[in-house]
């Protein structure tokens, strides 16, 4: 199953994240089958940036958000 999750980027104490769809089973920072979009918390305000058709794509074939990635959405 496909899922929708953040993934880390950045350094230590300068995290930022990518949005992310990948397999379930795969690692945290694992080979994504696609960036979605990208969430930097360090700045303010945050910076969201989102490819909502693609997302949209991904939940039409089945894909699931993950909790964190939920709240990013609503952002």
């Amino acid at each position: 199953m496909v899922k929708i999750r953040l993934t880390q980027t950045g350094t230590k104490n300068r995290k930022t994240y990518r949005l992310i769809a990948i397999e379930e089973g795969k690692r945290r920072d694992g080979r994504a089958i696609e960036i979605l979009g990208f969430y930097n918390p360090l700045v303010k305000p945050p910076q969201v940036s989102v490819k909502r058709d693609r997302v949209d794509y991904w939940l039409s074939v089945g894909a699931q958000l993950t909790p964190a990635a939920k709240k990013l959405m609503k952002a």
